[in-house]
């Protein structure tokens, strides 16, 4: 073999993987979209929204961009996964996967279909940090 068709299967290689990170992202993306619209349909959910308190909790202006944030750096990782360069996109996957690792199950879950999600997003999170200490340079032979 070539090096230059060794390369080339790196590259190759290295593609495959951004896009399994992408689609890893997008998995953990739906689990937690999922979660909250099953939320909807718990009975009494819709009648705490509407007194302003959910789990005993306000629902403020803060928490609100709070939970924005939340949900936009998932949705950010399943493009970055596919463009930032290797060593970045390396460490960001790994950096943000732990994050949320973490996070996402302070949370609590209320329900059996709650807990269900979260196992799901934590399965999904734990792969995306193995995926991405797989990750290798396409430029080293």
């Amino acid at each position: 073999m070539t090096v230059q068709t060794m390369t080339v299967q790196r590259q190759i290689q290295t593609m495959a993987m951004k896009a399994r990170l992408s689609a890893l992202w997008m998995f953990f993306l739906f689990n937690i979209i999922f979660r909250d619209i099953h939320e909807l349909v718990e009975p009494g959910f819709i009648e705490e929204v509407l007194t302003g308190t959910v789990n005993g909790n306000p629902v403020t202006e803060h928490m609100l961009l709070l939970g924005g944030v939340m949900i936009q750096v998932p949705i950010a990782m399943v493009l970055l996964s596919r463009i930032l360069p290797y060593r970045v996109n390396r460490w960001t996957n790994m950096i943000v996967a732990m994050l949320y690792g973490v996070v996402v199950p302070a949370f609590g879950t209320t329900d059996l279909d709650d807990t269900f999600h979260l196992i799901m997003e934590v399965a999904a999170l734990s792969i995306v940090i193995w995926s991405a200490w797989r990750l290798r340079n396409p430029c080293l032979k």
